[in-house]
């Protein structure tokens, strides 16, 4: 694993983050849940083509938003089986601690409705357009 990914899943763990990116120098993080952070992360305009990713739970819809902002790898505690075919088909190396078959919803009775809603999508833009509606059924 890469020099960087190591110290950005230090950087996750440490700090008690929900993700992280971290290109040797400069650091990005969130605390918040879910998605929404790497939205926020791509509408900055910030290019994360240099950065490394570490992340406490990827399902098929962070996979997407990695793609976007295209990350060189991806380190994730928790891994599902689409959020893996999705990087490694995108040229983005994967690492991980666990991998699932899906990621669970919160509520823990079902699969999370943001892997749900990107089931079957395969281009990452038609994929964000789908994660931004389902986030907005859910507020």
């Amino acid at each position: 694993m890469d020099i960087n990914l190591e110290k950005a899943k230090e950087i996750l763990i440490l700090g008690d983050y929900t993700c992280v990116l971290f290109n040797g120098t400069q650091k990005h993080y969130s605390n918040q849940k879910g998605v929404r952070p790497l939205i926020e992360f791509l509408e900055s305009n910030i290019d994360f083509s240099d950065y490394y990713a570490a992340d406490k739970v990827v399902g098929a819809g962070a996979a997407h938003l990695y793609v976007l902002l295209k990350v060189k790898s991806v380190w994730a505690y928790v891994l599902s089986n689409a959020a893996k075919v999705i990087l490694e088909s995108n040229n983005i190396k994967v690492h991980f601690n666990k991998q699932v078959p899906y990621i669970i919803n919160r509520t823990g009775d079902g699969m999370c409705p943001i892997e749900l809603c990107v089931s079957g999508i395969t281009d990452s833009n038609d994929a964000l357009v789908a994660i931004r509606k389902r986030l907005k059924e859910l507020t």
